[in-house]
């Protein structure tokens, strides 16, 4: 064990007093988070050119509503209240008398969109004040290219239908007046659950829930835990090939066993991944404290999160190890990359499935099957929904198994593999290797 530790400590140091480590230790959840924060940092970025669109108002009803809602649009949206830039584009209509030769009108009118003159035409069709809606009929058209991503295209639709509706009421009786009554919209409001306090005995009133506060913790868990596997686990693969190919590993050999040699390999991968997780669950309960939102996240879960982490990285680092030895050079690495991050894809690919159903048949079994569940259980640990106790505790029960059979058998590999050179590692040696030895 002594050896062990003495290796591990050689490795953690090797790791962590460079500035390689501090550089990464800073940027890291840059990368991580670095599709959330360009989308903040251009979402204010857009093409604030004018957008000129034809309409073609075969009902003679909607084109004096469109034209006078996208009127009010620019002049609340299209500049800055206070220095007066102009920050969006303005939608601009003009309308269109419409032909007889339908197939005609439109083909001029995409010449016009062709040549630049308008950003899109809209048809609307005679009969959407009545359609006929077993026979397909009240089309309304918008053409443009690329018209299904098209913004203005959503903005027309959400301006068109609450108009057609209210004229639809008017025609069939109902007091105008009535109208924006039975018309007005009434959001649902995600609340939380009411509670009783403990000490006083009152009731607490439920407090309003936000779409963030329900992912937030999952996402974030799960992406601490992918970036803690980067840091730790991963790069074992290409460690110890590369003192496989220097013959460095043999020097060691001569005072370690293989496996102690490769249990120093792990531990210090882990060491590497429990700094780093220490560093930035710091800095993150400072950040919720300092924000005040100490009472929205659940710090219970931080134990839960640790178990899981020395787990995953247990499990992946010394299967990584092993594969690493089996290796002769850098193209036998690549080759055996995808092993490498087979436990990180099949999580994230579930990520949506766990957000919105984290206690369904598919997400529950997903969640106990390792190496998949240290990142799956987080995600459903961390949920508002919740999940019943035993179903976290047998994950970790079955994580842990899995952790001592692959420590167990990556000692197997690594002990043979570890000096064998030249020798391409092929699947069925490495399975050979681990049950027999």
């Amino acid at each position: 064990m002594r050896k062990v530790l003495r290796l591990a400590r050689r490795e953690y140091v090797a790791s962590t007093r460079t500035k390689g480590f501090l550089i990464g230790l800073l940027i890291a959840p840059f990368f991580m988070s670095g599709g959330m924060i360009a989308m903040k940092l251009t979402e204010g970025h857009v093409n604030t050119r004018d957008r000129r669109v034809a309409v073609i108002d075969r009902s003679g009803r909607l084109m004096p509503s469109i034209a006078a809602d996208a009127a009010s649009r620019n002049q609340r949206e299209v500049h800055d209240a206070e220095t007066g830039e102009k920050v969006d584009a303005a939608y601009l209509f003009e309308e269109v008398v419409p032909l007889a030769d339908r197939k005609a009108q439109q083909l001029a009118l995409s010449q016009r969109v062709r040549d630049g003159e308008l950003a899109a035409f809209l048809d609307i069709g005679a009969d959407v004040m009545a359609p006929d809606l077993q026979a397909g009929g009240g089309r309304i058209t918008y053409h443009a290219r690329g018209a299904a991503l098209d913004e203005l295209r959503r903005w027309i639709e959400n301006v068109v239908n609450p108009h057609l509706r209210r004229l639809r009421l008017i025609a069939a009786g109902v007091e105008p007046a009535a109208v924006d009554a039975l018309l007005h919209w009434l959001p649902v409001q995600a609340m939380g659950l009411a509670e009783m306090d403990a000490d006083s005995g009152l009731v607490r009133a439920a407090r309003r829930d936000h779409p963030a506060e329900a992912v937030a913790v999952p996402i974030a868990a799960s992406l601490l835990m992918i970036l803690m596997m980067l840091m730790g686990a991963i790069p074992l693969l290409n460690s110890v090939m590369e003192e496989k190919t220097q013959r460095i590993a043999e020097v060691l050999l001569g005072s370690i066993s293989p496996f102690e040699f490769m249990m120093g390999k792990v531990v210090g991968g882990l060491a590497v991944s429990l700094t780093a997780s220490a560093f930035y669950v710091l800095v993150g309960v400072v950040a919720v404290v300092y924000l005040g939102w100490a009472d929205r996240v659940p710090f219970h879960l931080l134990p839960w999160f640790a178990a899981f982490m020395v787990l995953a990285i247990l499990m992946v680092g010394g299967g990584l190890a092993a594969l690493g030895a089996a290796c002769s050079d850098a193209k036998d690495a690549q080759n055996l990359g995808l092993p490498a991050v087979f436990p990180i894809l099949v999580p994230m690919f579930l990520l949506g499935p766990v957000m919105r159903e984290p206690n369904s048949a598919l997400v529950t079994w997903a969640s106990l099957v390792p190496p998949f569940s240290p990142m799956l259980m987080m995600m459903r640990l961390g949920h508002p929904e919740g999940i019943p106790a035993w179903q976290a505790w047998v994950a970790l029960a079955l994580a842990a198994a899995l952790a001592i059979v692959t420590i167990f058998a990556g000692g197997r590999v690594f002990r043979i593999a570890i000096l064998t050179q030249g020798k391409e590692p092929r699947l069925s040696d490495l399975a050979r290797w681990a049950l027999r030895g």
